[in-house]
């Protein structure tokens, strides 16, 4: 499996980092004895300078690293604390280039531990967990693909609950659609039957009205003809 890339750079940048440490006390020694080494400065300055580009680029790394989830949370913060410390190295550095910090041997001695001076530092030296405490750099990533895995499972199954919760949704908006449909049925059956009633109520009041008229003209022709009766009938 290929070396992680942070790892690899922040490699290179400790080491970086020891050479001018290096470099600034070979200076000052110079300048002890009287002795100028305009040389030496001018490879401080470009070891500084890399050493700015280098830690920009541990930033950005880190930035994709955590964004991206390749990294768990605490990986990220773990990687945050040692790049606050090569920053701080590096400002310690260039304080001692300018004669502003620290003698170079402090600086050289805090960026030394037992393992850089072996060659090999060590990027697990700060700070270091119980759960990843003792296991190797592939270990521990097989340990974070785990715990991301774990993450996606989770994730896949939020996604699954997501998707009935949707669907069960959409089927009580179906039948709501079909209970309104049916809502609007029955208003219309209403609305057609009330007014059929209204139709007969007037049917029947007008056959109503027309027996009301035909009983009074029964009563007056009745009245007319006893009037002729009357009229008619011969008086003793």
């Amino acid at each position: 499996m290929a070396p992680d890339p942070w790892f690899s750079t922040y490699d290179s940048t400790c080491q970086i980092a020891q050479e001018i440490a290096e470099k600034i006390q070979q200076r000052n020694q110079y300048e002890r004895r009287g002795e100028k080494a305009p040389k030496l400065m001018v490879t401080i300055r470009a070891l500084l300078q890399n050493l700015k580009e280098k830690i920009a680029l541990l930033k950005d790394l880190l930035l994709r690293a955590v964004s991206t989830h390749q990294i768990t949370q605490l990986e990220g913060d773990r990687r945050q604390s040692l790049l606050d410390d090569l920053v701080t190295r590096e400002r310690l550095l260039l304080a001692s280039f300018k004669n502003e910090g620290a003698e170079p041997d402090l600086i050289r001695s805090s960026l030394m531990s037992e393992e850089a001076k072996r060659g090999t530092p060590n990027p697990w030296l700060f700070e270091e967990p119980e759960e990843t405490r003792g296991l190797g750099f592939d270990e521990i990533r097989q340990q974070q693909q785990k715990i991301i895995q774990e993450q996606d499972a989770g994730l896949d199954a939020l996604s699954s609950i997501i998707s009935r919760q949707k669907q069960m949704g959409q089927e009580i908006g179906n039948e709501l659609d079909e209970q309104n449909e049916i809502i609007d049925d029955l208003a219309n059956l209403v609305e057609n039957t009330d007014e059929k009633l209204r139709t007969e109520a007037r049917r029947v009041n007008l056959v109503d009205r027309k027996s009301t008229s035909c009983g009074m003209i029964m009563v007056i022709l009745l009245l007319l003809v006893a009037i002729v009766v009357v009229a008619v009938w011969p008086t003793k």
